[in-house]
């Protein structure tokens, strides 16, 4: 029965263990605080203010909000913001962002507007510290070539921003050299029907890769908060914890209690 109760105790030091997100000072998130923040802009595809353009960003500027948004690379190393893998959806052309010079991207018009996929230099010239902004680093690949690229235009940024991905690695690497820097780790639930996850999949939607990225905050999929790893992580260590994305008001409400910021998308928070 000692035996027994000894290997009890162990497992669960070492599931907090790997649960754990940064221990010490962690830096100060007040300036992200009492905001909601649009996913990809307040745009309406329906109006020809496409996601993540500059027309989008702007809007939700104009309202106040903050925003998430997402940086990958062009084929030529710019910096873009893009969310999707593919192109498809928004440009109606085949391949991914990677695929493309910076130039060759500004001939497709997202949705068919006359808004094109912005340079992060443009999207952070527009903010210029109006609002507090959350920015993905979109690892498709090479996680540390997304990170490198981001990190020189937000040393010289001066508003209030913080990091993150779902790639453990990727925020790892902020750890490592800008541990200043508020870094979070993004996760959900990867099963699909028919489809079981991978154990790193697991792994992640577990939140046990904290033990990689040691994140100051937690970006957890709203439809999933009730997860007991996401749940005891936040009883046992609080740190800050992200809603997204949030698409309705009612969601909103179901979830309040369970996060301290929300990434909302297709409704106007009350």
């Amino acid at each position: 029965m000692t035996a027994v109760f000894i290997l009890l105790l162990v497992l669960s030091a070492l599931y907090l263990f790997l649960l754990m997100p940064r221990t010490g000072p962690r830096p100060d998130h007040s300036a992200l605080l009492g905001r909601y923040y649009t996913h990809r802009g307040l745009y309406d595809n329906a109006a020809g203010i496409p996601e993540n353009s500059i027309a989008a960003f702007r809007r939700a500027i104009e309202h106040g909000y903050g925003t998430e948004m997402d940086v990958q690379l062009t084929r030529d190393g710019v910096p873009v913001v893009f969310h999707d893998d593919s192109l498809l959806r928004l440009c109606g052309v085949e391949g991914q962002v990677s695929d493309y010079t910076f130039e060759e991207l500004q001939q497709f018009p997202l949705f068919g507007t006359a808004e094109r996929i912005p340079r992060f230099t443009d999207f952070l010239s527009l903010v210029d510290g109006q609002v507090p902004i959350i920015v993905e680093a979109k690892a498709h690949g090479d996680y540390a070539a997304v990170c490198a690229a981001i990190e020189p235009l937000l040393l010289a940024y001066r508003g209030p921003f913080c990091v993150e991905s779902f790639h453990p690695l990727a925020v790892r690497w902020f750890k490592t050299h800008r541990p200043e820097w508020i870094r979070g780790q993004l996760s959900t639930n990867y099963s699909k029907p028919g489809k079981r996850e991978s154990a790193a999949q697991w792994a992640a939607h577990q939140l046990l890769v904290n033990v990689l990225s040691r994140p100051d905050f937690v970006a957890y999929d709203v439809r999933y908060f009730r997860n007991l790893s996401f749940r005891v992580c936040r009883a046992v260590f609080r740190p800050l914890t992200v809603a997204w994305t949030v698409k309705s008001q009612a969601q909103l409400d179901e979830c309040r209690r369970a996060y301290d910021l929300f990434i909302f998308e297709g409704f106007i928070p009350e």
